[in-house]
């Protein structure tokens, strides 16, 4: 059973950046797709960035278009999201999501698999 942590979350100004990782547990995990979402307080789920399992194919929400990074290391089991010029309303708890196979990658209902979220905070 793969399961999923993410971590790298924290507390950054405006402008800054971050890294976020979702680290995998189980060799299957290279044959997921992977998404990341995110969700602020009395909000819903938001999409924010997918990746095939391949890595040939992502998908960004429009939020993520231009400042966001999705990218995957798969000797190390670990998808990424690198975060540049944050905004206050990037400020969410951010969870990534495993998928098998490659379809609505922008739907949460699409995933199978759910890690338990980081906190990214931006402050103004």
């Amino acid at each position: 059973q793969v399961q999923l942590v993410e971590s790298g979350g924290g507390l950054v100004q405006a402008g800054g950046s971050l890294r976020l990782s979702c680290a995998a547990s189980g060799r299957a995990f290279r044959t997921y797709a992977v998404g990341w979402f995110r969700q602020a307080p009395g909000k819903e789920r938001e999409f924010v960035a997918a990746i095939s399992s391949s890595a040939s194919s992502v998908n960004y929400g429009d939020s993520a278009k231009g400042r966001f990074t999705i990218s995957r290391d798969k000797p190390e089991n670990t998808v990424y999201l690198q975060m540049n010029s944050l905004k206050p309303e990037d400020t969410g708890l951010y969870y990534c999501a495993a998928s098998f196979g490659w379809r609505r990658p922008w739907d949460d209902d699409a995933y199978d698999l759910w890690g338990k979220g980081t906190q990214v905070t931006v402050s103004s």
